[in-house]
This record gives C-alpha cells, sequence and structure tokens, in this order.
C-alpha cells in the first residue's frame, strides 16, 4: 500500500510513533503522509524525513485516502465536524486511535457507510514492535487487509469485537508502562546487588526481550519456561515465592482491572 496517502490528524506522541514505524517499514512514502499538529515545531524530525506538515486539518484529508485519528478523545467530535463535509465514503477509510471513542459515535458525524476503523495500537509502533487490536463497519474486505497491512508494518494486528476494545487498550497500550515499570524495578534491584545502571540496563532489556520472544517464538504458556529455571531449593523460586508474599501477581491484577474499570466508565 506504498501508494496510499495518509494523513495522521493530531500528531503527538503515538502519532509520531506510527508516522515513524510506517516510514521504516516502507509501508507507506514519507512525501505521502501529513501529519497535523497545532504547533509544528515539534514535527521538525518527520518533515525532515519528508513527511508534509500542516496545522490545517482539511487540508490534511483533501489529500488524504486513509485518515488517522490520533486525537485525545474529548477532542474526536469537534475534530470529525471540521472536516466531515469533506469525507466521501467511496473514496474515504477514516481510522480512530483514540480510546474509548465508539465506530457509533464516529458515525454520528460522517457520511453513511462511511468505512470507519477503531485500532489500539502502542507507542512500540516507533520501533516496529507494536500490537494493535482492531475492529470495523462499513469495511469491505479490501479495506480490512488495507488496514491490517498497515498496522502489520509497525508490529502485529488482529481484528477483535468492538467490546473487547477497552481491555485490549488496558493490555496493549497501557501495558507498555506497566512491562517499562516491572524493567525499571529489574535494573534497581540489578543495582543494589551491585551492577552499575548501564549495565543493568543492558542486562534486564535483552532478559525480558527473550523472556518475549521464548513465548511468541515457542507458542508456549509461561509457567512453561518458569519451570525450566526453578531448580529445587534454588535461588529462583526463592525469589518468585518473596515476590508473590509481597503481591507481585495480585498488584499487577489489580493495576489492570483498575486501568480497565477507569477506562470503562
Amino acid at each position: 500500500m506504498n501508494t496510499s496517502r495518509i494523513a495522521i490528524i493530531g500528531c503527538g506522541n503515538l502519532g509520531q510513533a506510527l508516522a515513524n514505524g510506517i516510514i521504516a517499514s516502507g509501508a507507506v512514502a514519507a512525501q505521502n503522509i501529513t501529519v497535523t499538529r497545532r504547533n509544528l515545531t515539534s514535527l521538525s524530525a518527520l518533515g525532515t524525513l519528508g513527511v508534509q506538515l500542516t496545522s490545517d486539518n482539511r487540508e490534511a484529508v483533501a489529500h488524504a485516502d486513509l485518515i488517522i485519528l490520533a486525537v485525545k478523545p474529548y477532542n474526536v467530535e469537534p475534530l470529525v465536524k471540521e472536516f466531515a463535509d469533506l469525507l466521501d465514503a467511496k473514496r474515504h477509510v477514516v481510522v480512530s486511535v483514540a480510546t474509548g471513542i465508539t465506530l457509533k459515535q464516529i458515525g454520528e458525524h460522517v457520511p453513511a457507510d462511511m468505512p470507519l476503523f477503531r485500532a489500539m495500537p502502542n507507542t512500540a509502533a516507533d520501533v516496529r514492535e507494536s500490537v494493535t487490536a482492531i475492529c470495523a463497519v462499513h469495511a469491505t474486505a479490501a479495506q480490512r487487509d488495507q488496514v491490517s497491512a498497515l498496522f502489520d508494518s509497525i508490529g502485529v494486528s488482529l481484528f477483535i469485537d468492538e467490546d473487547l476494545m477497552e481491555s485490549a487498550t488496558i493490555l496493549g497500550a497501557c501495558g507498555i508502562a506497566y512491562a517499562l515499570r516491572f524493567i525499571r524495578a529489574m535494573i534497581q534491584g540489578g543495582i543494589e546487588v551491585g551492577f552499575d545502571a548501564k549495565t543493568a540496563t543492558k542486562i534486564v532489556s535483552q532478559t525480558v526481550k527473550g523472556a518475549a520472544e521464548l513465548l511468541i517464538q515457542k507458542g508456549g504458556h509461561p509457567e512453561q519456561e518458569i519451570d525450566k529455571v526453578t531448580t529445587p531449593k534454588g535461588c529462583t523460586i526463592v525469589g518468585l515465592n518473596e515476590m508473590e508474599h509481597a503481591g507481585f501477581s495480585s498488584a499487577l491484577i489489580k493495576g489492570i482491572v483498575a486501568s480497565y474499570d477507569k477506562i470503562a466508565k
């Protein structure tokens, strides 16, 4: 789909991560991507790559085939109203990456039968390692393939029912922060047992990456891999038990549920 023209409306951190990932993958040429933001100074790096920069949302939409809404949830409705008259259901595809805004809510402000998608990538799109959950309405098989291919270019994507999008947001998008907080704690522990911060970071980052790859490539359950390194009376099981006594797993699960309760309100 390197001939598609994309507009990323409201290009903040997530929008920039998407743009960088898409360009790095070669899925869409930089000159075929337009990004918008009120303050364009923060987008100068994208401009250097050849991306079109503008603060005019209508201009961006007019020159795009696929429109990504990357704004805060409370800005989606007024934003769509701003350029709704330019939308053509036979030409345009609209993808929202705004948390908690339903396809029905967006559909109230666009032409009837407009192909609409909700997608929830994460900031790992910047390094082409995002996971993106997608749902759609009024989309053809070709359009579903097009949007899926776009997000596959920055990681992996999967279609889910819309009623699971909030859950996907917690695991996939908020999950980046959860994982990084865990990594930070491991690094702090590494420093306490003797490593400098740089060395601890390198060891921990690769260890976490390796653990994830074991599950991705082998398709097994975490406990299967845990069993391989927990020998009787060994140091691993002692550490795991101490963490569990302190509420490690329950704290994580409670955090996930608390985040879900917040977004589901």
